[in-house]
């Protein structure tokens, strides 16, 4: 029974595998958020395009920049979680599991800059 104990209780596993589910969901969240922000910029210069040169479309490019930048911060976000989950199951297997929020930090941080970057660029564009 000692043994079991210390290669972590199957509920322990369980709630590991659902916390790396959540970071994948956030993970594909950004991403699509990165691609939907590229192909909206894909579409404006399009339809500045088809409507002709008399139209003027302000564009700054740089929401192409952030979604691209998007995409691949999901991506780098699959990535760190699964690393995470595979810590935290050899810690639980041996016992010895340590919380760690470095990842949880890391991905706040971003979000709060892509959040501000999206305001000011929000409110020059009006």
């Amino acid at each position: 029974m000692h043994d079991l104990k210390k290669q972590g209780n199957p509920t322990d596993h369980l709630a590991n595998e659902r916390t790396f589910l959540a970071w994948i969901r956030t993970s594909i969240g950004i991403m699509a958020f990165g691609f939907v922000v590229v192909k909206f910029s894909l579409f404006v210069k399009q339809i500045s395009l088809i409507l002709g040169k008399e139209t003027v479309i302000p564009q700054t490019g740089y929401s192409g920049i952030v979604g691209i930048v998007l995409v691949a911060v999901g991506t780098v976000t699959a990535v760190l979680s699964y690393m995470r989950y595979k810590q935290s199951e050899q810690q639980l297997n041996t016992g010895n599991y340590k919380h760690s929020s470095i990842l949880i930090t890391v991905l706040t941080s971003f979000i709060l800059l892509v959040s501000i970057f999206l305001i000011v660029y929000l409110v020059k564009s009006i």
